[in-house]
């Protein structure tokens, strides 16, 4: 009986050992005429896809995007906005 605790504790390790190793056979399987896709699937892309290129950084901007008389023009209607919306309000919001 000195074997089992051995064996009982190997068989996890087996098993998780196996399925890594079935696992790592997956993308394998998968081009296997008679395992792989569904007969409705698409074919697959002759080159796999390329990195996105995420070190490109875009142009610099030149100017601004508003001139500075668009800038005041939208910053007095918003808070002209506020203004209509703050008479609407209760004056103790906690009295809800």
């Amino acid at each position: 009986m000195t074997g089992g605790k051995a064996s009982r504790a190997g068989a996890p390790a087996a098993i998780l050992l196996l399925a890594l190793a079935l696992g790592g056979c997956a993308s394998t399987m998968a081009d296997l005429p008679m395992v792989g896709t569904p007969a409705g699937a698409p074919a697959r892309p002759a080159q796999t896809g390329e990195y996105l290129p995420v070190h490109d950084l875009p142009t610099s901007r030149e100017g601004t995007a508003m001139s500075a008389a668009d800038q005041a023009k939208m910053q007095a209607e918003l808070i002209a906005a506020r203004d209509r919306q703050a008479v609407n309000l209760p004056a103790n919001p906690a009295a809800k």
